[in-house]
């Protein structure tokens, strides 16, 4: 790995304290990070060398605290911070000058990655001054620019941000950046599907059924309900993390490794996304938002009553939806994507259905209700794999019991599996962008989520209530028109059945 300088423009931040900073110590640790090495955080609070090392390292409660203290001085001493008006252009002559100063220090050649932890407002404004300062210019040495989400609002937001950034930077230096791409099992996606002999001729359209993807959380939006009713669970959800797992499921096989035949295989994948139409809105999505209710005896508010919300909010914090892939793979294969807030459990899986046998030759003596075969992919928690099956249930006649073959990250007890952003700030320092998005990606995933953000602003389309602790509005089971359903990997918290419409 080449010797470089990793700067943090909002290093004094929650993003850099509770992510970032332990993760490079993670690194530091693993011995991951490059001999000649220095990271510059820059902000507007006013601190110095050793007001920064002090908040992020010593009085910091997010890293190890068994931290072996010899580890943590010695990590601190790489750390440094500049001061400046991030919104004033002058301010940024001396950022260039402190990264040349620690260019002496450490012997670093002049290679810079630049890690914008800012509100969205500031990713127009730190490329431009960068580049201003000549910043951006590789000239045999490299510069990267990593951008965090949100990347755009809407469809026309992400284009003009796209173009306003590929004046300055060239798109092979810019890393669009998604933790939920740093996870173990999102990237162990591809190996299931192309390292494995068993899976990948059964991975299309004449053999699987349909596909689900959840990703539930069991807390509300606690004090983010000023920023979260701006956004909502499409956009903060569905629009970024939950299609770049449809990308690596429904991908067709990249020519190669490298990361530009994989990102050009989701660029193409996002492109045969089915759109769906106005008059298909309540057919195919369902909106939701959370009630009080009572669990376990104590009352859970509503999304409404949480701070900084609205009494009359329409925004959703549950989205339900069904889908179609228009290609030679997936042709008529429906895909279900489900996310929300205070649901019974905090899981994000994937489960592939698989197409029942031909001829049931057990059907009268089946003691089980899902004649289907199914993959169960669990991103989070307790990160793993499950295949289900139908077995026959020792003794007389043919009962037939369904049982799971499953594993877990967890029993790879010789294995550490590293954090997203770990793996993520790794791959930006080796210049491996497989995991990031490309411009073009992300405006065409926009370009399927933008024609239901227009038809709910239009108020369109129904917004349904469903009480905290439930798996969602019941409204969301009339996706399946084919005798499936949602697979629950818990039961509902609460009895309540005030489901309604808002």
């Amino acid at each position: 790995m080449d010797s470089h300088i990793f700067v943090i423009f909002g290093a004094s931040g929650d993003l850099a304290t509770r992510k970032l900073i332990p993760a490079f110590f993670k690194l530091y640790q693993g011995g991951y990070l490059p001999e000649k090495f220095a990271l510059l955080g820059v902000s507007r609070t006013d601190l110095s060398d050793d007001d920064f090392r002090t908040q992020v390292v010593t009085n910091s409660q997010f890293l190890p605290q068994d931290a072996d203290p010899d580890a943590l001085r010695n990590f601190a001493k790489l750390l440094y911070y500049q001061p400046i008006d991030t919104a004033v252009e002058a301010d940024y002559a001396k950022v260039k000058t402190r990264l040349q100063e620690l260019d002496d220090r450490h012997g670093t050649p002049g290679n810079y990655i630049f890690y914008l932890s800012t509100p969205p407002k500031l990713y127009e404004t730190v490329p431009a001054y960068l580049s201003a300062q000549g910043l951006n210019e590789s000239k045999g040495r490299f510069r990267r620019l990593v951008i965090e989400k949100p990347f755009g609002y809407d469809g026309e937001s992400a284009r003009q941000l796209n173009m306003h950034l590929l004046r300055f930077f060239l798109e092979d230096q810019i890393y669009r950046i998604d933790h939920y791409l740093g996870k173990e099992t999102v990237q162990n996606l591809l190996v299931t599907r192309f390292a494995n002999g068993i899976y990948e001729p059964l991975w299309n359209r004449n053999y699987i059924h349909h596909v689900q993807i959840t990703s539930a959380e069991n807390i509300g939006v606690q004090n983010r309900g000023g920023y979260y009713n701006e956004s909502g669970a499409l956009r903060d959800m569905i629009q970024n993390h939950l299609l770049q797992i449809v990308a690596h499921i429904a991908m067709e096989p990249p020519v190669s490794s490298d990361s530009k035949a994989i990102r050009n295989e989701k660029l193409k994948l996002f492109q045969s996304l089915r759109p769906i139409l106005p008059e298909e809105m309540d057919k195919y999505v369902i909106r939701g938002q959370y009630t009080s209710s009572n669990i376990k005896e104590e009352r859970a508010q509503g999304y409404r009553e949480e701070k900084g919300v609205p009494t009359d909010s329409r925004t959703e914090t549950y989205v339900a939806m069904k889908f179609f892939i228009d290609n030679w793979r997936w042709s008529d294969v429906p895909f279900y994507l489900r996310t929300g807030k205070r649901m019974p459990t905090k899981v994000t899986e994937v489960v592939i259905t698989f197409k029942p046998s031909p001829q049931r030759l057990f059907r009268s003596e089946e003691t089980f209700n899902n004649p289907y075969n199914q993959l169960i992919i669990r991103i989070q928690p307790h990160e793993g794999l499950a295949l289900r099956f139908g077995m026959k249930v020792p003794g007389q006649g043919f009962k037939v019991k369904d049982v799971d073959m499953d594993f877990h990250y967890a029993d790879l007890t010789d294995a550490e599996v590293p954090e997203a952003y770990e793996r993520l700030i790794l791959d930006c320092m080796r210049g491996d962008g497989t995991l990031y998005s490309l411009g073009e990606s992300v405006e065409a995933a926009w370009k399927f989520v933008d024609p239901i953000l227009d038809a709910w602003e239009a108020n369109e389309t129904k917004l349904f209530g469903y009480p905290a602790g439930t798996w969602g509005p019941k409204e969301a089971e009339n996706l399946f028109t084919n005798g499936s359903a949602w697979r629950n990997p818990c039961k509902n918290l609460t009895n309540m059945s005030d489901f309604c419409e808002l």
